[in-house]
């Protein structure tokens, strides 16, 4: 049998898909709570084979919990929250962080949904999950930082003096982003014209939910939005997101910028890693690029960001007031690698000035 626990601060959604569980022979119900911390408590004296569990409750939300158990005991877990079904970014953070299905309860008409549909939904989700194999998240893990690198084992720093001037005008846009920057990408593009330069972009993002991610902004935003691929030529009005697990680099070749995609350890405890992004166009792009980091943990692109002041580039760091979390921007300023600092809503203005001087 599937042993299962019920975390969601619904005394309603708790009774009916406890009976749920309760009325088939492969599945037993062996605790709820109606939040983390009392759940984590529970669990400890019989840690389950799936967790159901709810994004927003008090205490702890559900998305942090999830990462949280991902990190130190890895379990199938299963995010059912209304919140789903309306935001489609916290399923695929929920997704990106470890969560093996997720399932959208509607806001309204609870009990018709679990009387319907809704049961063979939650039932067929709860014995797939219990045959999952689940691993810790490598860029949560410990050992990612035990066999972190720097980004001299991807690409050799270059001194100021030996960088090769561009013989083409053509400016590159670099762009990196890490936890929040989901929605303040989605809001940077949307603010910046279609007739835009080139635009490559790290987002710390599995392998899988890359694809998805520029699927998504291609259709909510005016500029033909892909995942990176190698030897891909960069065109003015494209965006280029780097695939998840491969780090992404540009290159040139004559008055022609492309992408150079490719394995290699995890840098600045990422893969694909700013760091190596912005190396690649300060050696490449030099003062024609404009450089950007925005919310993130860490200190993943401050390094590469240098390189890119270094040689000539523009670089725009968001401002601590419009952050999720205010650590690669705090860190690319202490480094002296940020020209302006700016909130993200005016940070494409700044942009487009550049490009008009």
């Amino acid at each position: 049998m599937i042993s299962v626990f019920i975390v969601d601060d619904s005394a309603v959604m708790r009774q009916l898909v406890g009976e749920i569980i309760q009325h088939d022979r492969e599945l037993k119900l062996i605790g709820s709570a109606p939040d983390p911390i009392l759940a984590e408590r529970k669990m400890k004296m019989n840690w389950p084979d799936v967790i159901l569990l709810d994004v927003e409750m008090p205490k702890m939300d559900g998305i942090t919990f999830l990462k949280k158990i991902m990190q130190e005991k890895p379990t199938p877990i299963i995010m059912c929250s209304a919140l789903t079904q309306k935001h489609t970014e916290t399923a695929m953070e929920a997704l990106a962080s470890g969560a093996v299905d997720v399932i959208a309860k509607p806001s309204q008409g609870l009990s018709d949904f679990l009387n319907n549909q809704g049961i063979t939904q939650i039932i067929d989700a709860i014995k797939a999950a219990g045959k999952a194999k689940v691993k810790p998240l490598r860029y949560l893990a410990e050992e990612s930082v035990r066999h972190n690198h720097t980004v001299d084992e991807m690409l050799p720093p270059t001194a100021p003096n030996e960088l090769k001037p561009p013989i083409t005008p053509d400016k590159v846009i670099a762009v990196g982003a890490s936890t929040g920057g989901t929605e303040a990408l989605t809001g940077f593009l949307s603010l910046l014209p279609p007739n835009i330069p080139p635009i490559v972009i790290v987002q710390h993002m599995p392998s899988k939910f890359t694809h998805a991610f520029a699927q998504r902004l291609n259709t909510v935003t005016r500029h033909t939005v892909v995942e990176g691929e190698n030897a891909m030529r960069l065109k003015a009005g494209h965006v280029y997101i780097a695939p998840g697990g491969k780090h992404m680099l540009v290159k040139r070749q004559g008055s022609d910028y492309y992408l150079e995609v490719r394995d290699g350890p995890l840098v600045s405890r990422h893969r694909p890693s700013v760091d190596v992004l912005f190396r690649s166009v300060a050696q490449s792009v030099g003062r024609n690029a404009i450089g950007v980091i925005l919310t993130g943990m860490g200190d993943d692109g401050a390094s590469g960001m240098l390189d890119m002041k270094s040689a000539g580039a523009i670089n725009f760091a968001e401002s601590e007031a419009s952050c999720v979390v205010f650590g690669m921007p705090k860190e690319a300023i202490a480094r002296g690698a940020v020209d302006k600092v700016f909130s993200l809503s005016n940070i494409p203005y700044q942009i487009l000035k550049v490009l008009r001087c």
